[in-house]
């Protein structure tokens, strides 16, 4: 059975672990963009006692064998744009071993759940455009495509 919470300070050694994961993915999707963090780099202090962020840990016999890392953020001050808040998921990943068993959908319905206990309007995130399984669960999960980001190299 999976259980899903709120990731604390002893977390993170399965987090480090589970960060591997998702950057060699960030590097075989976009190696131009990404490469491998050293041990450390990846969780902040301030990940686990903040107003305006959070993760939340997929433990199975209590192994963590998930997590999303979610930030909760506000429109930008611009005229024509409406005042709303998002939640906006910075990382998500599950083990590849406990894949497509439904961890990641229990981890979707915290951050929507932390997103309805925050006000938030809605969820976004970015997911790679040949990453296809992760396209394919973002669908699942009520996610569509509002805008596409394009980007020109200064080579």
């Amino acid at each position: 059975m999976v259980n899903i919470r709120r990731a604390v300070r002893s977390d993170s050694e399965s987090l480090e672990r589970l960060y591997t994961q998702l950057e060699k993915d960030a590097v075989y999707y976009q190696p131009e963009h990404f490469i491998m963090s050293g041990k450390g780099a990846r969780i902040s202090d301030g990940l686990f006692e903040s107003d305006t962020q959070a993760v939340y840990v997929a433990e199975v016999g209590g192994e963590v064998v998930g997590f999303v890392h979610i930030l909760l953020m506000e429109s930008k001050n611009i005229a024509c744009l409406k005042r709303e808040k998002n939640v906006y998921i910075q990382d998500m990943v599950v083990d590849e071993k406990y894949r497509s068993k439904g961890t990641g959908t229990l981890l979707m319905g915290a951050v929507k759940q932390y997103g309805r206990d925050h006000g938030a309007s809605f969820v976004r995130t970015q997911v790679f455009p040949k990453n296809e399984d992760g396209l394919r669960f973002y669908r699942r999960n009520g996610f569509a495509e509002t805008m596409i980001t394009i980007e020109c190299p200064l080579d």
